[in-house]
C-alpha cells in the first residue's frame, strides 16, 4: 500500500541520535554511524521525530510500504518500560490517531499491563509530545491590539479554496501566482491578506490532519503544468508536521512537465516570518 513514511538523508545524518528518543515505535536506529529506519511496519508516518533532527535529515515522503503495525510497535514498546508507554499513548492521542490508540490499550489490557492512562484521561508525553500539538500562549502589546482598529478588504477572489475542494482547471489559478497556504499561517499572521494572499490565487492546506493527500500532488502538477501558473508560494507553520506540505509540493514540482519558481515562507507561531526563500 502506498502511505506516508520517514526518509533519512544519509548524507546530512550525523548520527547524533537526537531523533532516537523521540520514536518511542522503535522504527529508526543508529546503524553504522547514521539513523536508519529500521521497520516500515513501526513508521506510523505522523513525523513525530522530524523537529528534534538539527540537520534537518529526516522528511516524510508518499510511497509504497507495509501497513502499519500498532501491535508490533506495541510489543516493542512495552519492553521499554512504563515512561515509554505513556509518551506513545500520548503520541497517539496527540495525533487524534484513535483507532490505533484503542488497539495500543487492547494489548496492554491482553498482556495484563497496567495502563497507564485511560481513553478519557488527558495525555502528557515524557517527550514533549509532538511540537505541533503543544500549548503556548503569547502576550500582546497594547500597540499591537490597536493596530487592528479599522477595516480591511479581503484579498481572497475566488471559492473554494481547501485543496480537496478546488479545481486546478479553475479560471481563478489559470496563469497566476499561487499561494498553497497551511491552514493556520493566516490565523498566526496579521496582514495575512495585505502582504501576503494580495495578487494571490490561493489553496489551503493541512499536511497533519487531511486524509487521502496523494490527490494534491496531482493537484498541483494540474496547476503547474495545465493551468500554466506563473509562480508557486508554500507557507508554511515552524511546526515539523508542517514540512509535509512542503514536500508534497516539490513532490508535484518535480514531477511536473513545466517547470516552475517555488517559494517557502516558513512562519513563527507568533506571527514572524522566520524564513523566505526559492526552493
Amino acid at each position: 500500500m502506498k502511505r506516508s513514511i520517514i526518509t533519512i538523508d544519509e548524507e546530512k545524518c550525523t548520527g547524533c541520535e537526537l531523533c532516537i528518543p523521540n520514536c518511542p515505535e522503535g522504527a529508526i536506529q543508529i546503524i553504522d554511524g547514521k539513523a536508519r529506519l529500521v521497520s516500515d511496519l513501526m513508521c506510523d508516518g505522523l513525523g513525530a521525530c522530524l523537529g528534534h533532527c538539527p540537520e534537518g535529515a529526516i522528511s516524510i515522503e508518499e510511497r509504497e510500504a507495509e501497513p502499519y503495525d500498532e501491535r508490533k510497535v506495541m510489543a516493542n514498546i512495552v519492553q521499554a518500560g512504563e515512561n515509554t508507554i505513556k509518551a506513545h499513548l500520548a503520541h497517539l492521542k496527540e495525533h487524534n490517531q484513535q483507532e490505533f490508540l484503542d488497539q495500543a490499550l487492547a494489548y496492554l489490557n491482553e498482556n495484563h499491563i497496567d495502563v497507564p492512562v485511560s481513553r478519557e484521561e488527558p495525555m502528557h508525553s515524557h517527550h514533549g509530545g509532538c511540537p505541533g500539538a503543544s500549548a503556548k500562549s503569547f502576550q500582546r502589546e497594547d500597540k499591537a491590539v490597536a493596530a487592528l482598529e479599522g477595516k480591511r478588504p479581503s484579498q481572497l477572489t475566488h471559492w473554494p479554496v481547501q485543496m480537496h475542494l478546488m479545481s486546478p482547471a479553475s479560471p481563478a489559478y489559470s496563469g497566476k501566482d499561487v499561494l498553497i497556504a497551511a491552514d493556520c499561517t493566516a490565523f498566526a499572521l496579521g496582514d495575512f491578506h495585505k502582504d501576503h494572499l494580495k495578487g494571490k490565487a490561493l489553496a489551503i492546506a493541512c499536511p497533519k490532519l487531511d486524509v487521502g493527500q496523494e490527490i494534491y500532488v496531482e493537484k498541483i502538477k494540474a496547476l503547474i503544468d495545465d493551468a500554466a501558473i506563473n509562480t508557486l508560494t508554500v507557507m508554511i507553520m515552524q511546526v515539523p508536521c508542517c514540512g509535509g506540505l512542503l514536500h508534497l509540493t516539490q513532490q508535484a514540482a518535480s514531477q511536473a512537465e513545466r517547470k516552475v519558481p517555488v517559494k517557502c515562507i516558513v512562519v513563527g507561531l507568533e506571527g514572524d516570518i522566520l524564513k523566505e526563500e526559492w526552493v
